[in-house]
């Protein structure tokens, strides 16, 4: 499998789940989203909030564009801008998905880390299943969540059963 394909269904993918979750969440009610839940960002919102946080800052910075994810008001927002912006943020990656090539993935990439604040050097591969891999890691940790919240209806993860 070339990278591209990899990339392309992993956005498609990241889409399916994303419109599940941002559903639940929607279903359990304000309240629910912004209790302090013991998640690694304190409530589900605001985990939903980082992944779309990061998520643009990683197109910004294979984009060579200037850093302004980190400034985005999400947590603070409401859920519907919340959820607006994760379809942008769906619609960017999907785009950079289709265009990625074997060039990337087959030489260094270089960013700065705004949290070790160094550059960074890894084989272009690793920044692409980084960025798939990191939304998996929080997904599943805001499911949890949302499960712990009463939600009961359907929700999976799973890539399995995308394509069913």
């Amino acid at each position: 499998m070339d990278v591209k394909e990899f990339a392309r269904g992993m956005a498609a993918y990241n889409r399916w789940v994303n419109e599940q979750l941002y559903d639940a969440a929607e279903a359990i009610g304000e309240e629910a989203r912004r209790r302090a839940s013991g998640g690694p960002f304190g409530s589900i919102h605001a985990t939903l909030a980082h992944l779309v946080m990061a998520d643009t800052v990683w197109m910004q910075r294979f984009a060579g564009e200037p850093l302004t994810g980190f400034d985005l008001p999400l947590p603070q927002g409401t859920f519907e801008a919340l959820r607006a912006a994760r379809v942008a943020a769906d619609d960017r990656l999907e785009r950079w998905a289709a265009s990625l090539d074997e060039t990337f993935v087959t030489q260094p990439y270089t960013f700065t880390s705004r949290a070790y604040q160094r550059d960074i050097t890894m084989p272009g591969w690793v920044a692409v299943t980084h960025v798939f891999n990191h939304q998996t890691h929080h997904r599943g940790q805001v499911i949890t969540m949302v499960r712990q919240a009463g939600y009961s209806g359907r929700l999976s993860a799973d890539l399995a059963f995308m394509v069913m």
